[in-house]
């Protein structure tokens, strides 16, 4: 295993244990779980789940409901930014369905989680499942994590060098576009959840097709006949884009310019998930709208964790850490972005040179 040497240097932070250690290393996270449950922070919060998805569908339903109301008129824009947001949060609940946080059994996450993704917001509950449980098992490794593999954006200095078509047209100014990009993301998990359909991976391939295809054509369907064509395209263009960027803004800060891993080891859990996380500083705010996921660190230990323990559980994780010697990053949201993108415009400079060389 090789620690990625465009990872950033923690300040002031304290020397890791070598991952290899004979010492404690194996029983590092045994410790730490002993705690966190000792503390109860992995019991279900059945009270809060029943609000913050009432909440959620309640949102969705008055958005809507504004939106049919409304008609024809150039406030819709105002209505569709409204929705993004709202679009967003449903997102983060079908997260935390994934992960069990809301029931213990599969089959009302399942069902729950489809209701939420695939026919809320147009998600495909199956095809994000199976991304995301592959990068909570190697999270920034970049052979085995599906999140930095080179597809438009790179990740590293030797991806940017062995980079070829739309990420190596990209590549060079990658932190220039990132967020221009996000823009598409919305559509983007669109897309991906429709062609997953295709692959023989996807379990229950007829109800997630239907959900999906449901939530196209009534969202269509409920653009074109309430508003004229033009505004409906200016409908959903703001809409999508919002959200797609309401989204990435979620995302970004919890790994992006993190460690990466590469070749076949890796270190033990404990490592392997503190190392290549980042926590945001804040408050109730930065809490609501980023969904619990500012504890990026809680959250990649304990998964099933149900979000209103994930702030006490870092009081316990950092202490931990401190204790055991394993680096524990976390800064504001502002830096967060910025040490992204530092990061992403630092592995672009491969390409950079080899343009600078042929011109």
């Amino acid at each position: 295993m090789t620690i990625s040497p465009d990872a950033p240097v923690i300040a002031g932070a304290p020397a890791a244990r070598p991952h290899n250690s004979p010492s404690r290393a194996g029983s590092d996270f045994a410790g730490l779980s002993r705690r966190i449950t000792e503390a109860g922070l992995l019991e279900r919060r059945p009270g809060y789940y029943t609000v913050r998805l009432g909440v959620v569908i309640g949102l969705l339903a008055a958005g809507w409901g504004v939106f049919l109301a409304l008609g024809d008129t150039w406030w819709q824009l105002a209505v569709a930014a409204f929705l993004a947001l709202v679009f967003g949060q449903v997102a983060l609940v079908a997260h935390d369905l994934a992960h069990r946080q809301v029931f213990r059994r599969r089959r009302p996450s399942e069902v729950w989680g489809r209701l939420f993704g695939n026919l809320g917001i147009g998600m495909s509950y199956g095809w994000w499942m199976n991304k995301h449980t592959r990068h909570h098992a190697n999270p920034n490794h970049e052979e085995l994590d599906p999140d930095v593999a080179p597809d438009i954006l790179v990740w590293s200095t030797d991806q940017a060098r062995n980079s070829s078509g739309v990420s190596r047209f990209i590549g060079g100014r990658q932190a220039a576009l990132f967020f221009p990009l996000l823009t598409l993301e919305g559509f983007n998990l669109h897309v991906a959840g429709v062609r997953a359909l295709r692959s023989p991976s996807m379990k229950n391939r007829l109800l997630e097709g239907s959900l999906l295809f449901l939530h196209i054509a009534a969202y269509l369907t409920a653009l074109f006949v309430v508003l004229p064509p033009g505004k409906a395209v200016a409908f959903l263009a703001v809409h999508q884009c919002l959200f797609g960027v309401y989204l990435g803004c979620t995302f970004a800060p919890n790994h992006k310019g993190m460690p990466t891993f590469t070749g076949d080891e890796r270190p033990d859990f404990l490592r392997r998930q503190v190392l290549t996380s980042r926590n945001v500083r804040g408050g109730l705010l930065t809490d609501v709208m980023l969904g619990g996921l500012n504890y990026q660190i809680e959250h990649h230990l304990f998964p099933s964790m149900p979000t209103p323990h994930l702030r006490r559980a870092r009081t316990v994780v950092r202490a931990y850490c401190a204790e055991t010697g394993v680096p524990y990053y976390e800064t504001g949201l502002i830096e967060s972005y910025r040490e992204a993108l530092t990061h992403l415009h630092r592995v672009g400079e491969p390409i950079r040179r080899q343009r600078r060389e042929t011109t």
